[in-house]
């Protein structure tokens, strides 16, 4: 029983982190009550908007070990986002690390239907929680050189290099060898 009690406590913890780095970020965030608990009806853990973009999220940390969520969890977070209006994301957090951030769509389904993300997974491919909040952006290839280099011919090169592996006509291990 310490273990759980532990375990909320943190949970806990984590969640009012997030809250207060949300409302730092310039978001009205609130923080539902005992969700999950309290009531018959399921919630996210997280309310968060910027008058523009509005979020229900799910919550989750841990140690170092993947974070799995029930398939009951994410569809609960899927008709109350729907229903309120909000994009459902997971937000996972583990220790020593930021928060990321997920839609449910994109994270890894077991064959018994729960989510799992590992914090490989998380490192790799999740939001990181300054894009999350609109404070920087991914840069996709096809920006890359819009800031008026396109006439440095290293650059061009360097373009040219990048479109041949985006299209397939050259491996990666030879652009790297390249540049």
């Amino acid at each position: 029983m310490m273990t759980t009690v532990s375990a909320n406590r943190k949970g806990d913890r984590r969640e009012r982190e997030l809250v207060n780095a949300l409302d730092e970020a310039g978001f009205a965030v609130m923080r539902a009550p005992a969700s999950g608990s309290a009531t018959e009806r399921e919630l996210p853990d997280v309310l968060a908007g910027d008058g523009e973009k509005f979020y229900a999220i799910e919550a989750k940390s841990s140690a170092g070990d993947p974070i799995y969520l029930t398939g009951e969890e994410v569809e609960a977070l899927l008709f109350f986002a729907r229903n309120f209006g909000a994009k459902a994301r997971i937000a996972v957090r583990f220790d020593r690390e930021d928060w990321y951030f997920f839609h449910p769509g994109d994270l890894y389904t077991t064959d018994a239907g729960s989510y799992r993300v590992k914090k490989e997974k998380a490192l790799a491919d999740g939001t990181d929680f300054p894009e999350f909040v609109g404070e920087t952006e991914k840069v996709t290839l096809a920006e890359v050189g819009d800031d008026g280099d396109a006439t440095d011919p290293e650059t061009e090169e360097r373009r040219t290099i990048l479109e041949a592996v985006r299209d397939g006509h050259m491996p990666v291990a030879d652009a790297l060898d390249v540049l």
